[in-house]
This record gives structure tokens, C-alpha cells and sequence, in this order.
């Protein structure tokens, strides 16, 4: 793995603060499905990135450019969006539900 790859990976897996079954189980709530843009689908980006998210945490190594490509969107999206923090209780926002989304609980 060369050096650029592997803090790629890194910084994807220090972003990603949730195991690929509780990331798993929160996809499955309401409150999961009912945030985030959505591009002529059902599902918001943010969903199905968390499904792409959950089969990247289960890979070891291999990644193809297309799990690169979205590893960097994943940590781009967390940075930019916990630079919009909103004030007062975060708990039940959608900003964490979005985040979660994406793999990053603000609250851990």
C-alpha cells in the first residue's frame, strides 16, 4: 500500500467513528432515512454512503479506486459538515443524523 493510499485509510478510519453494525443498525431508523439530499431516489447520498461506508470497514486491504474515491468524500463531508456545528443540543439534529449517515457520530 503506498504512503498516500494508506493516509487515505487512515484518515477514513479515524472520521468513521462507528462499527459497521451499529452504522448498520442506525441505517435501519427512521430518524437515518429522514435526513440528507436526495438525488431523484428514495434513499438521500448520505444513506447510501453509509452503506458503502459499512462494506469498506469490512475490507482489510484491496481497496479499488472507486473505495478510495469515497473514502475521501467520506472524510471530506465530516470536516466540512462538523465545521457547521449548530449550538444548543445536538443529541436529536438532524446535523448528527446526517453525520451519522456518513459514519461519524459527533457525540463519541
Amino acid at each position: 500500500m503506498s504512503k498516500d493510499v494508506k493516509s487515505v485509510v487512515d484518515e477514513f478510519h479515524q472520521v468513521v467513528n462507528m462499527t459497521p453494525k451499529t452504522l448498520e443498525s442506525w441505517l435501519d431508523t427512521e430518524e437515518s432515512q429522514s435526513v440528507g439530499q436526495k438525488d431523484g431516489d428514495d434513499e438521500s447520498i448520505g444513506h447510501k454512503s453509509g452503506r458503502h461506508i459499512i462494506q469498506l470497514l469490512e475490507k482489510k486491504d484491496d481497496y479499488s479506486d472507486d473505495d478510495l474515491s469515497h473514502m475521501k468524500k467520506v472524510i471530506s463531508y465530516v470536516h466540512r459538515h462538523s465545521a457547521q456545528k449548530p449550538s444548543g443540543d445536538i443529541e436529536h439534529s438532524r446535523w448528527r443524523y446526517s453525520l451519522m449517515n456518513w459514519g461519524h457520530d459527533p457525540l463519541k
